[in-house]
């Protein structure tokens, strides 16, 4: 994030608010790459100077230096004489085809959501999101929504992955052995969970539509009778699937408001065997609400995307998880695009 401590040697300078206002700048920069599959073309170390990129992608000189240049100059490319290369960040991240694809995510927040952010004082005006209209559809989630079929679920997975390889490092799922993955999406999280802990089974717990994804998804990384799906809805169905040691809320809570948080805990308490675990895996704000800046900005997003969504601070979880039954709260840090941290609590 930006350091808003510098200063031009004689007090503080506005070189930090410039860096601020022109941020769009470097996401589009990466969006543009994505979009021209400058980063697929160039894997496994290809290199091309500025005239063959020219020609590789149908433009001018002027316009492929400029582009490699800004490329090079936010860390996607590195340069070797006269010629551009992937990145190692690039390399790992940008070539589509690859588990650890990040650019399902950044296509959908060019497509989806940076044009209606232009709209971000109406969201805050109105206290209604910009991405869709709740007078004219029920759900954010719906699947009459192309771009959210489209887009949104493949996103989830890219930006899941990481976040579900951290999160099974960070926390010790040897202990369970059926986890119930509640608003699983396309199951990234219980497909990686497994993987690394071969002797856990899992069920990703969604929509009817987006269970259809995840079995897709399943059934591409081999897992087909480890990972399994049970359509549902965990807002309006009067119980959880029960069965399960430890039930996964990954990035699910932030949708919805304290009221709707707090039911669906308690929904999880009553699925849960005695000793059974909750994780909550989020982008947690500090107990003050003044970071960290990824949590404080996912906030500003759940605006622009929700009803009702915003992101919590951890206190907050656990005073809802200790009021629904829950002891022995941890939470153990990590560092990934879509959590910061994992709370777990048992069912005494």
């Amino acid at each position: 994030m930006v350091d808003l401590s510098k200063n031009d040697g004689g007090g503080l300078s506005p070189a930090p608010l410039m860096e601020l206002a022109t941020g769009f700048w470097a996401s589009k920069t990466v969006a543009a790459g994505v979009e021209l599959g400058l980063f697929t073309r160039l894997a496994g170390g290809r290199s091309v100077s500025i005239e063959e990129a020219a020609t590789e992608f149908g433009i001018k000189i002027r316009p492929a230096s400029i582009f490699l240049a800004a490329s090079a100059a936010l860390g996607l490319l590195e340069k070797d004489g006269e010629k551009y290369r992937n990145s190692p960040l690039a390399e790992e991240f940008l070539v589509a085809g690859r588990p650890s694809y990040f650019g399902g995510y950044i296509t959908f927040l060019d497509r989806r959501e940076y044009l209606p952010w232009h709209d971000v004082v109406h969201a805050l005006r109105t206290d209604r999101p910009v991405t869709w209209d709740p007078d004219a559809k029920d759900s954010l989630f719906t699947r009459e929504d192309p771009m959210m079929m489209q887009h949104f679920w493949e996103a989830m997975h890219s930006v899941g992955y990481s976040t579900a390889r951290a999160l099974g490092a960070a926390h010790d799922f040897g202990s369970h052995t059926r986890l119930l993955d509640v608003g699983g999406g396309s199951g990234v999280y219980s497909i990686e969970l497994c993987k690394r802990y071969p002797h856990l089974t899992a069920t990703v717990f969604d929509l009817a539509h987006v269970c259809d994804i995840a079995a897709a998804k399943i059934s591409e990384s081999g897992l087909d009778g480890v990972v399994d799906t049970v359509a549902g809805d965990f807002q309006e169905d009067a119980v959880l699937p029960g069965g399960y040691d430890v039930i996964l809320l990954s990035s699910v809570l932030h949708n919805w408001d304290e009221q709707a948080n707090r039911e669906l805990l308690r929904k999880c308490w009553e699925a849960l065997p005695s000793n059974g675990a909750v994780v909550i895996c989020e982008l947690l704000l500090d107990s003050s609400r003044t970071g960290s800046p990824a949590a404080a900005l996912m906030g500003m997003n759940m605006l622009v995307e929700t009803e009702r969504g915003m992101n919590y601070s951890g206190a907050e979880y656990a005073s809802w998880l200790t009021d629904a039954g829950f002891g022995g709260i941890s939470t153990t840090p990590f560092d990934a695009p879509h959590g910061n941290a994992a709370l777990v609590a048992r069912k005494p």
